[in-house]
C-alpha cells in the first residue's frame, strides 16, 4: 500500500463491504462497512423490515458524510442506525455488528480514539463470539481494530493485531487473497510506525512482489495498494 510511511492517516469510507480492497484504502486505516437490508427473513413483519432498509440508509448516508470528512454528521447518522438496528434485530445481529463498528470508526476519525477503540474492541470480541474468531467479517473488524491503533499511535498494538490478521487470513484465504494482501500491506505500515523500516520495507517488497504476480501490475486491486503505500510515504 512505495515508500512506508510511519505517519497517520485519517480513516477512509467502505461503502461496499464487499469491495474492501478499494474502500479501505488496502489496511492504511479502518473503514465503514454496508449493508443493504434487504433481506427480512420470514421472522420479520413489514413494520420491521421497513425500519430494517432505513437503518441500512442511514448507515449508507453516514458512510457518505464519512468519505466527506462530515464525521459528526456520520456519528449522529451511525448513533441512529445502531438504536434501530438494536431495537430491530438485537445486539448480536450481523447487521448491528456492521454499524456498530462503524460508529466505533467514526469516533476514532473524528479524534475521539480513546472511545472509538473501545467500541472497536468491544465489536471485534462480540464478532469473534458470534460469527467465529476466523470469520472475514471478524477478520476485517480486527484489521480495522489494527489500523485505529496505528492511526492513535499505539504502533506495539497494532503491529501486533496486523500481524494475527495477516496470520489468520493467510491461513484462511491464502496469501494472495486480496483482504490477505490489504493486512499485510497494513501490518509494513504498522512496522513503520513502530520504526521497524527493515522489516516494513521487506513485508512492502513482497506484498507488492506476489500482488503483481498474481493479478498482474495494472490490475485495480494492485494499483489501489501502491497507491496506498505511495500516500502514506
Amino acid at each position: 500500500m512505495p515508500a512506508v510511511s510511519p505517519g497517520p492517516s485519517e480513516p477512509a469510507a467502505d461503502t461496499d463491504a464487499g469491495d474492501r480492497v478499494r474502500q479501505l484504502r488496502p489496511s492504511s486505516t479502518p473503514g465503514a462497512q454496508a449493508f443493504d437490508g434487504a433481506s427480512g427473513g420470514p421472522e420479520l413483519s413489514g413494520l420491521a423490515l421497513a425500519r430494517r432498509r432505513e437503518s441500512a440508509a442511514r448507515n449508507a448516508s453516514a458512510a457518505e458524510h464519512f468519505a466527506a470528512r462530515r464525521f459528526e454528521e456520520a456519528i449522529a447518522l451511525f448513533e441512529q442506525s445502531l438504536a434501530s438496528c438494536r431495537s430491530t434485530l438485537g445486539s448480536d445481529h450481523p447487521e448491528t455488528l456492521v454499524v456498530a463498528g462503524n460508529l466505533g470508526v467514526a469516533y476514532v476519525a473524528s479524534g475521539n480514539r480513546r472511545k472509538g477503540i473501545k467500541m472497536i474492541t468491544s465489536n471485534v470480541a462480540t464478532r469473534s463470539r458470534v460469527l467465529g474468531d476466523d470469520h472475514p467479517d471478524t477478520l476485517t473488524a480486527r484489521d480495522a481494530l489494527a489500523a485505529a491503533h496505528r492511526v492513535a499511535g499505539d504502533a506495539d498494538t497494532a503491529v501486533a493485531l496486523a500481524k494475527e490478521v495477516v496470520v489468520q487470513r493467510s491461513r484462511t484465504l491464502g496469501p494472495v487473497h486480496v483482504d490477505t494482501l490489504n493486512s499485510r500491506m497494513g501490518l509494513a505500515l504498522a512496522l513503520a510506525s513502530a520504526g521497524d523500516m527493515n522489516s516494513a520495507h521487506r513485508i512492502l517488497g513482497s506484498t507488492m512482489s506476489d500482488a503483481e504476480q498474481a493479478f498482474g501490475p495494472d490490475d485495480a486491486h494492485v494499483l489501489a495498494l501502491i497507491e496506498c503505500g505511495e500516500s502514506n510515504g
